[in-house]
């Protein structure tokens, strides 16, 4: 199948805009999506969607490479379903090339799950997307934990990662970058058996 019947990939790293935020867990998504952009050597720019946008290739050059389009939605997290919503009729990318990198408490600090479709669990950026998309999109769920003690969830993910995470932060982040990377390259098994650990 050519890469004219395929189309794009679009991978939405999910977070909240502005430097205030920037650090915090309910961030991890804006964190993959920088270094994929880093990665393909482009600068995001502001589209009409209420998105930050990259649009490059990834893979080895070549007919194996495969074009992708980062995002960042600059609207709130729980509002997350429109700019994505907006993004995929632009760039018209069907809700199986979706891929949404969020954080997920479920999981322990910096574990990666990559799975197709299920429910939001909870996160509002998912309930967001779902909502105007359906449930039938990838999603690379980055560990973030459970908060201590009695502390509220919504408290949790809008702290900055701990000290001794941030040690180890740029490492899974990075490993999360390869997952989306191994996701599109190498298909939903591959990247599960290579990731899901």
């Amino acid at each position: 199948m050519s890469e004219s019947t395929t189309g794009p990939w679009l991978v939405a790293g999910l977070g909240n805009p502005g430097p205030g935020y920037a650090g915090n867990r309910h961030n991890v998504g804006f964190m993959v999506a920088d270094l994929l952009a880093g990665r393909m050597g482009a600068a995001f720019k502001a589209h009409r969607t209420r998105a930050q946008v990259v649009e490059g290739r990834i893979g080895p050059p070549g007919p194996g490479s495969r074009r992708v389009v980062v995002a960042k939605p600059m609207t709130y997290m729980n509002l997350s379903g429109g700019p994505v919503t907006g993004l995929a009729d632009f760039y018209k990318v069907p809700v199986e090339r979706i891929i949404a990198v969020h954080d997920e408490l479920d999981i322990d600090f910096g574990a990666l799950r990559v799975k197709l479709g299920g429910g939001d669990n909870g996160h509002n950026g998912l309930k967001s997307i779902t909502k105007s998309l359906g449930s039938g999109y990838h999603r690379v769920r980055f560990g973030v934990g459970r908060p201590p003690g009695r502390m509220p969830v919504a408290d949790f993910v809008l702290k900055d990662f701990a000290s001794t995470e941030r040690k180890e932060l740029d490492y899974f982040v990075d490993r999360a970058a390869d997952a989306v990377e191994c996701l599109v390259l190498d298909g939903l098994d591959r990247a599960q058996n290579t990731y899901n650990t």
